[in-house]
């Protein structure tokens, strides 16, 4: 669906169905939605123009409940943490951006975060519209991250990591364990953990699968390089915990730390150093690697 609302600062428009309700008026259904976000908010944007149904027509603070409805209004955040760390651009082509993204940058918008995402940058930097992620890492996690530049090649691009054809590397800095023990493959099963934030493992069939071998030794710490070979959330991470060797600055793992807020000063060390696959349009061999180092 073609949204009625242009990218703005390099943010594209929020959308929302809106459910079969008996709401009279859409301004205090979206002030019981949206609790936080005050209703002179509201009352701005709509005056702005700011709020429109998917046929294009501006909503204001009167306009009828339109039930079963899609809107779009853009989000807006009073005070965004600036992140200090920039993201390089290490190739294009008209169908393909690769990014190598800093630690504490969000991929995509979420949260307390908006314009401090590197989609967003990218999309001010470069002019692109239509450029998506077409996978995501952590906003702790630094290294290579995948954009598609067009919507007509976007499903195929994005295939190869639903399919699992795509090699994925990673690098991690944690406590040694004994040489005896490694290479090894690490399994697992896991699930949703508490708080929501966190996955958990248990028993039962494996659906988790990460490779793990030594770099080098540096002193009582290791540097590994993980292949996952499931894409499981925050798999790295709970692997290595699960092993006793959480990852160097970990705040979830084994254990939520209280929240740090905008401390950058202790980096999860963990790094999406490469990605290799075959193009599907070209059939070349694609290898992007991140510059950055644990």
């Amino acid at each position: 669906m073609q949204a009625p609302l242009p990218i703005r600062d390099g943010v594209a428009p929020s959308y929302l169905w809106l459910p079969d309700e008996p709401w009279p008026m859409l301004l205090p259904f979206l002030r019981a939605r949206f609790p936080d976000v005050a209703e002179a908010s509201w009352l701005s944007r709509m005056a702005r123009g700011e709020v429109a149904d998917d046929r294009g027509v501006r909503l204001a603070p009167d306009s009828a409940y339109p039930r079963g409805r899609c809107i779009y209004y853009y989000r807006e955040l009073d005070d965004e943490t600036p992140i200090p760390f920039e993201a390089t651009i290490v190739y294009q082509d008209e169908h393909l951006l690769v990014a190598d993204k800093p630690h504490f940058l969000p991929v995509i918008p979420t949260g307390r975060f908006l314009h401090e995402t590197l989609l967003v940058r990218l999309k001010k930097q470069t002019g692109l519209a239509d450029l998506t992620p077409i996978h995501r890492i952590d906003r702790e996690t630094a290294g290579i991250v995948v954009f598609s530049r067009r919507r007509e090649s976007r499903g195929r691009y994005q295939s190869l990591f639903q399919q699992r054809a795509i090699d994925k590397v990673y690098e991690a800095l944690a406590p040694s364990l004994p040489d005896a023990r490694l290479p090894l493959v690490y399994r697992s099963r896991m699930v949703d953990g508490t708080p929501f934030f966190r996955m958990q493992e248990v028993a039962g069939e494996p659906n988790s699968e990460t490779a793990i071998e030594v770099i080098e030794r540096r002193g009582e710490l290791t540097l590994y390089r993980l292949r996952p070979l499931t894409g499981r959330k925050h798999q790295l991470r709970v692997h290595l915990a699960g092993l006793g060797i959480p990852i160097v600055n970990d705040a979830f793992y084994p254990a939520a730390l209280p929240c740090k807020g905008d401390d950058l000063s202790a980096p999860l060390k963990l790094l999406a150093r490469s990605l290799r696959f075959t193009d599907p349009l070209s059939g070349a061999e694609r290898v992007f690697e991140s510059s950055r180092e644990l």
